[in-house]
């Protein structure tokens, strides 16, 4: 069992990420699990209250993480959980100073995002065969998602309300219940007004459904089925990496920093709460500029010419 004057000020810390924040069901869950395996390792050192709770405890808690077989990127989630938690009890005065050590654990270990090329996209968005109503429909779907830049299960649940054809824009319920205003571009708007105006009511017949994209009997589309929708058109394309709606996301990002748009919108578009999420996007863009200058700078060219 956990020590009480650790776990009360868990669920303190909790409460306010969940009430205070908004913060996703699952991101509280996940803090949850995290707090609670350190609390039970603390009490196992003998330590009972967090301000007892030095430097040394945590290396070893991170070491005892990585000797569980923890991959590098769950031992650096547990980092951002301590460091989240210390925030919140240097602000309530529990302790005076974080004692989580400077790890490189999220810098060092954080995978960059798969991406497509804007070509790819164009290809893999092309596929879908807009003569039949399912194909009208899915590359409604793909347009809509590589225009937006939205989570699959943002897509899939939208509902017919939330898409404002005068603005071009989206009203699109996020984690944490936060809601943002998410534009979308011409091609999106031709591709998704004529699915709703003469596709979803044929697919429809005689049913109803607040979905904005739905099944030949109706009903909404699954996470799973999505997935399978994307990854068969991926295929068509000749595209040979792994492509998933969460690829179509990150291509979006990155395809608005390298056309230079401010890190701070493509922040809100996304959906992020913290910028630091989207500043791993800067490093896609990064990696593309060091391959360009490897190719072309002449100190750099195999044949020095």
């Amino acid at each position: 069992m956990v020590n009480e004057s650790l776990s009360s000020y868990i669920d303190s810390f909790l409460s306010m990420a969940s009430v205070e924040k908004g913060l996703a069901k699952n991101t509280i869950e996940a803090y949850s699990r995290d707090l609670n395996r350190l609390a039970d390792f603390l009490i196992r050192q003998g330590i009972g209250s967090w301000p007892k709770v030095e430097s040394v405890h945590l290396r070893s808690y991170l070491a005892a993480l990585k000797s569980a077989g923890l991959s590098p990127r769950s031992v650096a989630r547990h980092v951002v959980t301590l460091r989240r938690l210390y925030r919140f009890l240097e602000t309530e005065g529990l302790v005076n100073e974080s004692p989580v050590p400077r790890l490189l654990y999220s810098a060092q270990t954080r995978k960059l995002p798969q991406t497509l090329s804007v070509a790819d996209v164009r290809t893999l968005l092309n596929q879908p065969d807009d003569k039949e109503m399912l194909g009208a429909r899915d590359q409604a779907m793909l347009e809509l998602l590589y225009a937006s830049g939205l989570r699959v299960s943002e897509l899939i649940t939208l509902r017919t309300q939330q898409v404002n054809f005068q603005g071009n824009y989206l009203t699109v319920k996020g984690k944490g219940a936060k809601v943002r205003a998410v534009p979308f571009g011409q091609w999106a708007r031709q591709k998704l007004s004529r699915y709703l105006n003469d596709v979803r009511p044929r697919l429809l017949k005689s049913k109803s459904s607040s979905y904005l994209f739905v099944n030949r009997g109706g009903q909404g589309l699954t996470r799973q089925g999505f997935w399978k929708l994307i990854r068969r058109y991926a295929l068509l394309a000749g595209i040979d990496k792994r492509v998933t709606p969460h690829t179509l996301r990150h291509s979006f990002a990155t395809h608005l920093l390298e056309g230079g748009a401010d890190l701070r919108a493509v922040q809100t578009m996304l959906g992020h709460a913290d910028i630091s999420t989207t500043q791993i996007y800067t490093h896609v863009d990064g990696a593309r500029l060091k391959a360009v200058h490897q190719k072309f700078h002449p100190r750099e060219r195999q044949d020095g010419s």
